[in-house]
């Protein structure tokens, strides 16, 4: 948190240097969660932009005395998702109005799903945690390694072999996969 407060005055200043640390430090997380709650890879890229252009705006409401920075980053990036969610004044046709469904597309969906959830509960107690804490929890990995009580290195070398383990028993290549790899 000390390390955010200098960043975040930093980022009040106008410093990008500093605003790119902090997105590095947080993108991933906050893009998790965006991703969870719209289940659409180009919406959550969108609404992550909007969400760290809007800190960049707004940085200076920010009151630590409320709350950690994560949360409230998080809780713009929710409120994004929400608002975008409610819209509903589309003004191009989007759906298909056709009679018949494709029900094999949301059969896929659903296999893999289950398949990344199958590949994640072989893992070690440990390991399942580790991505739990972070890909599903939205942690960093400061936070979660504390949450663990183990050292940042050891959480880390946890977080790098579930993903090796995970790379070795899911055979298709999900977008969640590429996150979680271009995170480390």
């Amino acid at each position: 948190m000390q390390n955010d407060t200098a960043q975040i005055e930093q980022i009040q200043n106008k410093d990008e240097r500093a605003f790119s640390l902090l997105y590095d430090k947080y993108a991933g997380a906050i893009y998790s969660v965006i991703l969870k709650m719209t289940k659409d890879e180009g919406k959550a890229q969108n609404l992550l932009q909007d969400t760290f252009m809007t800190v960049w705006n707004k940085v200076d409401t920010y009151d630590a005395d409320k709350g950690r920075f994560y949360t409230w980053i998080y809780r713009i990036a929710k409120n994004k998702v929400l608002n975008s969610l409610r819209k509903t004044d589309l003004l191009i046709q989007t759906e298909d109005f056709s009679v018949y469904e494709n029900k094999e597309e949301d059969s896929n969906i659903d296999s893999e799903h289950l398949e990344l959830k199958g590949a994640i509960t072989m893992l070690e107690a440990h390991h399942k945690k580790a991505i739990e804490l972070v890909y599903f929890n939205g942690l960093t990995h400061r936070e979660a390694h504390l949450q663990m009580d183990v050292p940042l290195g050891t959480f880390k070398s946890y977080i790098r072999q579930a993903l090796k383990l995970l790379r070795k028993t899911y055979t298709k290549t999900l977008s969640f996969l590429l996150l979680l790899f271009n995170l480390m």
